[in-house]
């Protein structure tokens, strides 16, 4: 065999031997063609729609969901029939706190406190709305706030019989607040707002 016979032959067994190293490296310098998958939510699982009643010795009774549980409120703040509506499977809490009216000047300052914790999530929030709540009926009357955007609290109220009674109610999420996140279960639990408010009675 002559020298470039052999010579022939090695460098074809050297270039096959480096063919697959030389594949997989430009395997790993091409750059991938892919796009980043949008991200997910985990799946929530509502329940129905179901209420009971609200009645203890506290001036007031309403209806509530079933899935919620009523809890004192144990802040150092807390007076008597303070509550706390705690939604456990939306990581929730309708915070409810209620004062006796002993003369208008507390009247006007307890309907201007509503407004002002309501306004503080201005910063956050891309829109609040006010809507008037009215049954002459009972005696109850009041202000539902919602606040759009990624407030806190995304939806605040209260509800008076302008002399003796005043209650306030405001709905946190226990987490971080977006608004795409929490907003199918900021729809449902609203509704169950709704259902209270229009349950709701004083008593005497």
């Amino acid at each position: 065999m002559g020298d470039m016979e052999f010579e022939r032959k090695a460098s074809v067994t050297i270039l096959s031997a480096l063919l697959p190293i030389l594949l997989l490296l430009s395997a790993c310098n091409s750059t991938p063609d892919y796009a980043p998958k949008p991200r997910g939510y985990a799946r929530i699982y509502f329940p129905k729609h179901e209420y009971q009643q609200y009645n203890t010795d506290c001036p007031y009774t309403f209806n509530y969901p079933t899935y919620a549980v009523v809890e004192p409120d144990k802040s150092r703040e807390a007076k008597p029939c303070w509550i706390n509506l705690q939604l456990p499977q939306f990581n929730g809490t309708l915070h409810l706190s209620y004062q006796p009216v002993t003369s208008k000047k507390v009247f006007n300052e307890l309907v201007e406190d509503a407004h002002t914790f309501a306004f503080k999530h201005t910063v956050k929030a891309t829109s609040i709305d006010e809507g008037i709540i009215r049954y002459p009926d009972r005696k109850v009357y009041g202000i539902y706030y919602t606040i759009d955007g990624n407030a806190a609290s995304s939806a605040q109220f209260f509800l008076t019989d302008s002399t003796h009674h005043y209650l306030r109610g405001a709905l946190y999420f226990n987490t971080q607040p977006k608004l795409d996140s929490i907003q199918p279960v900021l729809d449902f639990v609203k509704k169950d707002i709704a259902v209270l408010i229009k349950s709701f009675k004083w008593k005497g």
